[in-house]
């Protein structure tokens, strides 16, 4: 009974080596009991048992040499799907190798052993001939956004006794794996004109169907688009006459993301933040789409492609900050609201990310009234604050909307579990 609490206070090395040690002892006792009597059968017994402790210690080396292995597979993914890398493992020796292990560090595999950091065993090679190769398929369930480093690769054998472990480590093929958030379609989405920016000389109209509707003809403006000039009108009245449209969508995007560390509430994929990151990038593929010009902020450790613009290439920089952004931010969100809002235009949309329980908060409320007061239209997500918490799905305080609703905003509340393909697809 004494026993057994000093065994589990052996220090790691030793073990490890307990087996090679106790086989060592027995290899010296042997070897004693030979000089000592004097007889064949002691000498024939320390023989073998030096033997065996010369095959476990350099057997494991011999059955990985010649031995090479590569890894190939996608470097993106998306969160959910279920990926799968080849690896190909290539025997160069005339000679088959037995038992060999195939270690790897890949994301995922060695979160599912729970207590166990670093390379995971991943597959097993019974036997491989000389000069041949053998290949497996390995699947590995993306479950979380971020940017992964692989590998490296490696191989290991401890036959035939285990009394020593062999390693070989390659870098060979795919080095990083970054996976991105999952995103879901938006059909439509209620975005407010912007009148004062539109008929600029400086911005066109959204291309897209459904950009912006005809609403009559007036006459020519000082900084009105030359493209928008209707000429049988111009002619008909000796003076020059501009369609002047109704527009449908902002010519400007901005989402602006809670990068908060204390307003993330959940475990998990659960939280708000991961929610966020999830509806941010399916407006900005939304927008992108209908080419609106669009761009990402957050007050956080690392910077957002902060710049407007439109089109899959931008949609790509947004996604891959997506990939990795974290809830890292130390200042109040609503002093990066106003930071934000002084540098946009009258007219602009902002996408903001609320939970109700902040929306009780003065200097926040403060925020939002500031930027509708600068004529800035305000599309806020609001979370269920105390569903994420205690991670039960519960519905908000619909009064936090309604005041927000109050000051002119478009309002989307979401509790934690809500489908959002069919919050925002209703």
């Amino acid at each position: 009974m004494a026993e057994a609490p000093y065994l589990g206070r052996q220090p790691g090395w030793l073990r490890r080596q307990r087996k090679p040690l106790v086989l060592l002892g027995l290899t010296l006792v042997a070897y004693l009991t030979a000089i000592n009597r004097g007889q064949a059968f002691p000498w024939a017994t320390a023989a073998l048992l030096s033997a065996t402790l010369l095959t476990g210690f350099t057997a494991p080396h011999w059955l990985i040499r010649n031995l090479s292995v590569t890894r190939r597979g996608p470097g993106r993914a998306e969160e959910g799907e279920t990926i799968h890398f080849q690896v190909e493992v290539r025997n160069a020796g005339w000679l088959p190798r037995f038992m060999v292990e195939l270690v790897d560090r890949l994301p995922f595999v060695a979160a599912a052993e729970q207590h166990r950091i670093g390379p995971q065993a991943i597959g097993l090679i019974a036997y491989l001939p000389g000069r041949r190769s053998s290949r497996f398929t390995i699947p590995i369930h993306c479950a979380k956004r971020g940017h992964y480093r692989l590998g490296p690769v490696g191989l290991s054998s401890r036959f035939p006794l285990g009394l020593a472990e062999a390693k070989q480590h390659r870098n060979d093929g795919v080095q990083t794996l970054t996976v991105y958030p999952d995103i879901f379609n938006i059909i439509a989405m209620p975005l407010r004109g912007a009148p004062s920016q539109i008929h600029r000389g400086g911005y066109q109209l959204p291309e897209g169907a459904g950009a912006a509707e005809f609403s009559g003809l007036r006459e020519y403006r000082r900084g009105d688009n030359p493209r928008h000039i209707h000429w049988p009108s111009s002619a008909r009245l000796n003076e020059l006459i501009v369609r002047e449209y109704e527009p449908l969508a902002s010519a400007c995007l901005t989402l602006i993301l809670d990068r908060s560390a204390t307003d993330n509430l959940g475990q998990g994929k659960e939280t708000t933040f991961e929610y966020a990151v999830r509806i941010a990038g399916s407006i900005a593929r939304y927008a992108c789409q209908q080419n609106i010009r669009t761009r990402l902020v957050g007050h956080g450790e690392t910077s957002a492609p902060a710049a407007f613009a439109s089109g899959e290439n931008h949609y790509g920089e947004i996604l891959d900050h997506l990939a990795t952004v974290e809830a890292d931010g130390g200042s109040a969100y609503g002093e990066f609201l106003l930071e934000t809002g002084s540098q946009c235009r009258r007219g602009e949309t902002l996408v903001v990310f609320l939970n109700d329980e902040n929306l009780q908060d003065a200097p926040l409320c403060q925020a939002l009234a500031t930027l509708h007061a600068s004529q800035l239209h305000i599309f806020a997500i609001v979370f269920a604050a105390a569903g994420f918490r205690e991670g039960n799905g519960t519905a908000g305080n619909p009064a936090a909307g309604a005041s927000l609703a109050e000051q002119g905003a478009q309002v989307v509340s979401i509790r934690q579990g809500d489908d959002l393909l069919r919050v925002f697809n209703p």
